[in-house]
């Protein structure tokens, strides 16, 4: 359940712009209806999420999701450099 608006954490943010810049982010505020600092939370919170979003998931094109699900389904055998590294995880693991 979310928090209602006056007890959500607030964190300060300042910053100098060019005049342009800031002027014309002052009148997208306005043609959407909203105070700058709305308009700035609304596009700079959104950006940051798709950003985030586009770093931390993992997108696959439908071949590459088939053959990554056969894989989960049937795995291939270890390869030598695999179990190589198998074994000197055991070995590092077991002398702590």
């Amino acid at each position: 359940m979310s928090r209602p608006a006056s007890e959500i954490e607030t964190a300060r943010l300042e910053t100098r712009v060019p005049v342009h810049v800031y002027e014309q982010m002052q009148r997208a505020a306005k043609l959407r209806g909203m105070t700058l600092t709305g308009y700035l939370i609304a596009t700079a919170g959104e950006d940051a999420r798709r950003t985030v979003e586009e770093t931390d998931v993992l997108r696959l094109t439908t071949k590459d999701q088939v053959r990554f699900a056969k894989v989960l389904i049937d795995p291939p055998a270890p390869n030598a450099r695999l179990a190589r590294a198998a074994k000197h995880h055991v070995d590092l693991i077991a002398r702590r």
